[in-house]
Order: structure tokens, then C-alpha cells, then sequence
């Protein structure tokens, strides 16, 4: 009896020591973005001047959905954003943009889909991932646009996209 329970002990750590030795990769499929608190936008040093100008036509996005080399495209070409003159002054630019690139998103995970453009974070790789491949057709005619946050994500206009707030409209 003791010897199968001493057996079974050093079978135990065995496992137990094989099972730490794993490589552990990360998730970068998207969903990590949506655990549990992950999707809130982060408020510390986050300028006002992101909140009031951009927050002016649309949301303000959060940084992390686009990467560095994105958000420096979008600033550097504001008056001729979207159809739009969003043109800012120099000193606004130079208070947004470091904000925008310190809390950017890496450049792999929101890079654009295959064919889509760079400067859109609804056509990033990650964006796709998790909004076009698992919503209908028919909710997206009820959202009306792909950059219509606010329609799913109940909280978005106070930087919140965890899944625990998202309501998909019927």
C-alpha cells in the first residue's frame, strides 16, 4: 500500500513538472481582448483634447485598436479623413498622437485584413476575426455600420467594450 501510494506520488510530481516545462504561447486569435475587464480603454494620461476633438464625429476609439503606424497615417492626413476636413492645429496633434502610439495595438494583430485597408480598424485582421465571422448578415442591416460600436457595446462611449456589456441589437 505505501509503495503504490509513493508510486503514484512521484507519477504525480512527474506530470506536474512535465506539464510546467510546456512553452506557452499566447492567444492571438482576439479573445483575449475580450476577457474579463480586458476590453475597458484606459484612462490614465489619456489627453482631453483625444476625447473632445475625435469624440466630436464619432467615438474615441480606443488606441489599442489600431497600431502605431496606423494612428500616425490617420493624424498626419486629418484633412482628408474619412470624406472629412478633421483638420487640428500642430500643438493638438502633438498632445493626441503620443497618446495614440504608446497605447497602440501591436502591429501583427491589427494589421489590415487581406485586401482591406490599413487606416479602418473595422477592416483590421482582428476585427474581422470577431465581429464579421460570427455575426449574421441580418445584425449587421441592424447596426447599420461596421464602426457603429455603440449599437452592440452599451458601454463604448465610456471607452468600456468587455463582452459583460455587449447587447446585440434585435
Amino acid at each position: 500500500m505505501k509503495r503504490n501510494r509513493a508510486i503514484a506520488w512521484v507519477l504525480g510530481a512527474l506530470l506536474l513538472s512535465s506539464v510546467a516545462s510546456l512553452p506557452v504561447t499566447a492567444d492571438d486569435d482576439g479573445d483575449e481582448y475580450h476577457e474579463k475587464g480586458e476590453g475597458k480603454q484606459t484612462s490614465a494620461a489619456m489627453p482631453p483634447s483625444w476625447k473632445t476633438e475625435c469624440a466630436e464625429c464619432h467615438l474615441a476609439y480606443p488606441a489599442k485598436l489600431l497600431p502605431a503606424s496606423g494612428w500616425r497615417e490617420i493624424m498626419g492626413n486629418l484633412g482628408q479623413h474619412f470624406g472629412t476636413d478633421a483638420s487640428l492645429d500642430a500643438a493638438t496633434i502633438a498632445e493626441i498622437l503620443p497618446f495614440l502610439e504608446q497605447n497602440a495595438g501591436s502591429e501583427r494583430k491589427y494589421a489590415a485584413a487581406k485586401g482591406k485597408s490599413a487606416l479602418r480598424i473595422t477592416e483590421t485582421r482582428w476585427f474581422v476575426h470577431e465581429h464579421y465571422d460570427e455575426l449574421s448578415p441580418a445584425v449587421w442591416k441592424r447596426v447599420s455600420s461596421p464602426s457603429n460600436c455603440a449599437a452592440c457595446h452599451t458601454t463604448a462611449e465610456q471607452g468600456n467594450y468587455d463582452e459583460d456589456f455587449i447587447k446585440i441589437p434585435r
